[in-house]
């Protein structure tokens, strides 16, 4: 169907929506709550941890920032993919990405009810979960500006209670904090020293870390929706590395410094503890609506992901036909409800078999976020080479080009072994691989002709120029 025959997608996000998006991508609820179990875990040293992960990220982003602004795409790296390996690996690790979000949908949604279920314990947890869902698949069934404005305001709180909490931080490091003694080294070096669990804990705890950073390749996807998509995608891409240090390695710099890393306070939520111990009342509840603010991000972005991602697959005979229908409001309302259904499903499956059909959902997206990297560095590699034999001129360049980009490649195929090897990210692996090989299986099915004949393809540009 021509761009004549139905509407567009809307190319109304802002620079600063796309800034937020990008910024809400890192942030994630992970951040506040599940880093306590990777200081317990490592002690101080969880600081490399989070910096080795950091680093793989920041290549990742370079390296997709590099192909988005050559040709920002809905579709993004599963786009690239398509051209650069083949149609049976951007059919897979199109599916698999939509598929990792829409299980995203359910753990969000989850996580928001248990804390709404705390402060109105009057209304059933699963009430809750269906509630947030509904109100998420509305603001992206409005407009992309709609959820663009959502995300904007979600991401914005985070990032306030985060310079709020770094800000008191310092001053309680310095001294300068009213009623909280200066620690000088004496968490980071005592209680068995840096690495007092080891090297070999700290780079465990690389595996547990480096999915916190998944989710700032959104702001490739939603460049597609932009007004300026090629600015929009390398602003986002240069400022991925101070987010990553400020946000990630800063906060926890933080948390390791001021307090014990083996107090249980901080096992249990880090930055609560570090706010109790500057005597501020009511932390916990605090730190809940900014876990709350996360969940609802993660759920607004990971619908709105999933919904462009499975809109880009059906914009290339990946997906039924009828998932790229566009409306008025330029919102590929199809694309949304079926991410909406099926994150219902997942959320319902966790209430009725908690610790069988909704923990293997959840592991079997567990290693998707490492598929996901391995796949943009290899198309970036063969991308690159097609594009400087073309004398494309590249607005972003990935650097140390090719030997950043292999290093990257093997730090992931590293962190693929290191899943195998590791006893507790086994079954993910296990689970997340079946999966992958199934849908690599049917796309080299699919596609087992595609070097002798042309598969009619009605590209993504025509359907979202």
């Amino acid at each position: 169907m021509s761009s004549t025959d139905q509407p567009a997608l809307q190319h109304t996000l802002k620079q600063r929506h796309l800034s937020m998006i990008a910024i809400a991508g890192v942030i994630g609820a992970g951040l506040f709550v599940g880093s306590g179990v990777a200081i317990r875990e490592t002690g101080p040293g969880v600081l490399i941890s989070y910096t080795l992960a950091g680093v793989v990220v920041i290549l990742v982003m370079r390296m997709l920032g590099e192909m988005a602004s050559a040709s920002p795409e809905t579709g993004s790296f599963s786009s690239y993919a398509d051209k650069a390996i083949g149609r049976w690996a951007g059919f897979s690790i199109g599916w698999l990405y939509a598929w990792f979000w829409i299980i995203v949908l359910g753990i969000e949604a989850t996580a928001g009810a248990l804390i709404m279920n705390r402060w109105v314990p009057g209304v059933p947890q699963w009430t809750w979960a269906l509630i947030l869902m509904i109100v998420l698949t509305l603001t992206n069934i409005i407009s992309v500006k709609a959820f663009g404005e959502f995300e904007f305001w979600f991401a914005s709180i985070k990032v306030v209670a985060i310079i709020a909490f770094l800000a008191m931080g310092i001053l309680a490091i310095l001294g300068l904090m009213p009623g909280v003694e200066a620690p000088g080294m004496s968490n980071l070096t005592g209680h068995g020293g840096f690495l007092p669990n080891g090297a070999g804990a700290m780079l465990a705890a690389v595996l547990v870390v480096v999915f916190s950073f998944f989710g700032a390749e959104i702001a490739t996807i939603a460049a597609g929706e932009s007004a300026n998509p090629v600015h929009a995608v390398r602003a986002a891409v240069k400022s991925v590395v101070w987010r990553i240090l400020i946000f990630y390695i800063g906060s926890i710099a933080v948390v390791v410094t001021l307090l014990p890393w083996d107090s249980a306070s901080v096992a249990l939520s880090p930055y609560v503890a570090v706010m109790d111990s500057f005597g501020i009342p009511g932390a916990g509840n605090i730190m809940d609506v900014v876990v709350l603010t996360s969940v609802l991000s993660c759920l607004n972005s990971g619908l709105y992901t999933a919904s462009r991602m499975i809109f880009s697959l059906a914009g290339r005979g990946d997906a039924p036909k009828s998932l790229r229908r566009i409306e008025k409001t330029g919102v590929p309302m199809r694309a949304v409800f079926v991410s909406t259904i099926v994150g219902f499903l997942t959320v319902g499956m966790n209430y009725l078999s908690p610790d069988k059909v909704f923990l293997f959902l959840v592991n079997s997206s567990g290693a998707i976020a490492l598929f996901v990297w391995l796949v943009i560095a290899v198309s970036q590699l063969r991308t690159r080479r097609k594009l400087e034999a073309e004398g494309v001129k590249l607005e972003l360049k990935m650097w140390l080009f090719p030997y950043l980009t292999y290093a990257t490649i093997v730090a992931i195929l590293g962190l693929c072994v290191g899943m195998v090897v590791l006893e507790s990210t086994r079954s993910q692996m296990v689970v997340s691989l079946a999966l992958a090989v199934i849908l690599v299986g049917i796309g080299l099915y699919r596609y087992r002709n595609d070097d002798k004949k042309t598969v009619e393809l009605e590209g993504e540009s025509a359907a979202t120029s």
